[in-house]
């Protein structure tokens, strides 16, 4: 039998099935669709929100105004945040709102927002959420939670610029406490990674 005798043969054995269930057939294509449109839908709202925030961070970091406090203008920040959760653009503005506090020596304030950022998040961002709460802590004299903060950072590996930070923070802290071995072997950690071109293996 040839391949179309078999094709043939084939039609005519569903045939009678997708008469017969025609309708169900229709409604799960039509469901099939709907869902697609909405996937689709949902994708592109969420390109719209990122786009808008993103335009909306930019602007607010060009139209810093001099007279604002830092809590009006981290509020700014946050407020923007609160507007696109889930953005990009939004958890930059999260952690601007605590660079923020932190250049004004707020040091407790963006010690509390450095800390909500990386309890909420992952990834090369909360690496810079756990840089600026170590700076924070060791701004107040908390070199011992300042470590912790900054081991994380290097236990991670997640964000390559916040390593290195991190490497020569933890030699600064050890210096000062007269850990010499320490504090040697974390800026030879900072060196030979400047010398491999700043990637991390």
């Amino acid at each position: 039998m040839d391949t179309e005798d078999v094709s043939t043969e084939v039609l005519f054995k569903l045939w009678p099935w997708l008469e017969a269930n025609k309708n169900r057939l229709i409604g799960g294509l039509v469901a099939v669709v709907l869902v697609a449109l909405v996937y689709s839908y949902i994708n592109w709202q969420r390109g719209q929100n990122e786009i808008a925030c993103g335009e909306a961070f930019t602007q607010l970091l060009l139209s810093h105004s001099p007279d604002a406090s830092p809590g009006q203008e981290a509020d700014s920040y946050l407020a923007l945040a609160d507007k696109y959760p889930g953005t990009q653009a939004g958890q930059r503005a999260q952690l601007q709102a605590a660079a923020v506090l932190f250049e004004a020596d707020k040091y407790p304030e963006a010690q509390a927002a450095f800390q909500k950022f990386a309890d909420n998040h992952s990834g090369p961002l909360a690496a810079i959420a756990d840089l600026g709460l170590g700076a924070s802590l060791e701004a107040q004299g908390n070199t011992d939670q300042a470590t912790a903060a900054y081991l994380r950072i290097t236990s991670s590996h997640a964000n390559p610029g916040a390593f290195l930070q991190a490497q020569f923070s933890l030699g600064r802290i050890a210096e000062q406490k007269g850990q010499l071995a320490d504090a040697e072997n974390y800026y030879q950690s900072v060196a030979d990674l400047g010398r491999a071109g700043g990637t991390l293996s």
